[in-house]
């Protein structure tokens, strides 16, 4: 949701509705034809025809034969090279891999992007259940996630509240903690155990654990590093877990202080 008080003096209007209409096209996978496009972006049928147009042209997106634009295979390269930026050195992303072969258990690595948590790596195992949402560039749920529990642990307690108080507290799941006092009281006994928890409370039956990668004065260059598995298993295995972690976590360090 952009906020209307925060918009430039200089913003160049055509780029911005030409953003917009790429999101509506991309929120509608079975595709919009150009008047559903201007209506939803309450913008002029032949104001929209001409961004639609320019849009086909440099790729990012295709009019199909029945009239409608669906998103092009530009939108694919752009999202390539975000999560090559994100995982940042190739020996990082190895390092993952190896991880999530040898455990069978699917890594991620976290930062914060532009204030918010982001998932900004992943590398699956085989044991893991299959989380959908957990791709890089995934930026909700800090509260619900070990991940972003392990991201939030390296803010103050005014901080970690402002960002709640920002991003909200939803309820993904029963066990979800949706309370200030509860996420903190949670934060403190991840801190006595050394690595931040959570079971079930982002996907029912699915568990995650997370350990600091590199903590540093800049916000933007903390890294945590996670891995998920079934719920049963991090119950009975929590103290092999975190050894694994903070082994891999040592690697994924020494590669991101060789990328500087």
């Amino acid at each position: 949701m952009r906020d209307p008080l925060a918009e430039p003096s200089d913003l160049i209007r055509s780029v911005s509705r030409a953003l917009r209409v790429l999101e509506a096209v991309g929120r509608a996978p079975k595709g919009l034809t150009v008047k559903q496009i201007a209506r939803r972006c309450e913008l002029t049928v032949a104001t929209t025809y001409h961004l639609v147009r320019t849009l086909a042209y440099e790729g990012y997106v295709i009019r199909r034969e029945d009239g409608t634009y669906i998103v092009g295979l530009e939108i694919a390269d752009r999202y390539r090279e975000l999560v090559t930026a994100f995982r940042g050195p190739s020996v990082v992303g190895e390092t993952l891999r190896r991880a999530a072969l040898d455990s069978g258990y699917s890594h991620f690595l976290g930062r914060f992007v532009g204030g918010q948590v982001a998932v900004t790596a992943v590398a699956e195992g085989a044991r893991s259940p299959y989380l959908e949402d957990l791709m890089p560039g995934f930026d909700e749920a800090a509260h619900a996630t070990a991940l972003g529990k392990a991201m939030l642990a390296t803010l103050t307690a005014e901080q970690r509240f402002r960002y709640l108080r920002e991003y909200g507290m939803r309820p993904f799941t029963a066990a979800t903690l949706t309370t200030v006092e509860a996420f903190e009281a949670d934060l403190t006994a991840g801190d006595r155990r050394g690595m931040q928890m959570e079971l079930g409370q982002f996907r029912q039956g699915v568990a995650c654990a997370a350990v600091l990668v590199a903590p540093d004065k800049d916000i933007e260059r903390r890294v945590v590093l996670a891995c998920a598995m079934p719920a049963g298993e991090l119950m009975t295995s929590a103290r092999v877990v975190r050894a694994k972690l903070l082994t891999v976590a040592r690697t994924v360090a020494e590669g991101l202080t060789a990328e500087h």
